[in-house]
């Protein structure tokens, strides 16, 4: 069973390898969905279609995934963006720290977003 908070919450803080949000803190990679806050524990360095297995479950619930890369924007392999695509999700990555201020910002609105985020280790 994976580590999973139910409900959504903004991201108060990232960097060191972690995740801060409704007053907790997590280590690793979380899934931000409309289920909840999930752990996540994909390898950074070569993502594939099975780490996205929960966005795709939600994708009805979902109009756009920002993808947190880590350090630096980075692109997802093809794989993963051609099954995003075909599951109708608009995507858009970025270097972790724009995600985590981008989801906020759209989850403030209200909107139908989710996000995958890799963790950095540096302090923000």
């Amino acid at each position: 069973m994976s580590r999973h908070y139910p409900g959504l919450a903004p991201i108060d803080a990232y960097g060191r390898g972690g995740f801060g949000f409704a007053g907790m803190s997590h280590r690793g990679a979380l899934l931000v969905l409309p289920s909840g806050i999930h752990a996540w524990s994909p390898d950074p360095a070569a993502l594939t279609v099975a780490d996205f297995t929960l966005v795709l479950a939600e994708a009805a619930a979902i109009d756009l995934v920002i993808l947190g890369m880590g350090q630096a924007m980075a692109r997802p392999p093809q794989a993963v963006r051609a099954a995003l695509a075909a599951a109708g999700l608009q995507h858009d990555a970025m270097a972790t720290g724009h995600a985590v201020a981008t989801y906020n910002l759209l989850l403030g609105e209200k909107r139908r977003v989710a996000a995958a985020l890799l963790p950095v280790h540096h302090a923000p």
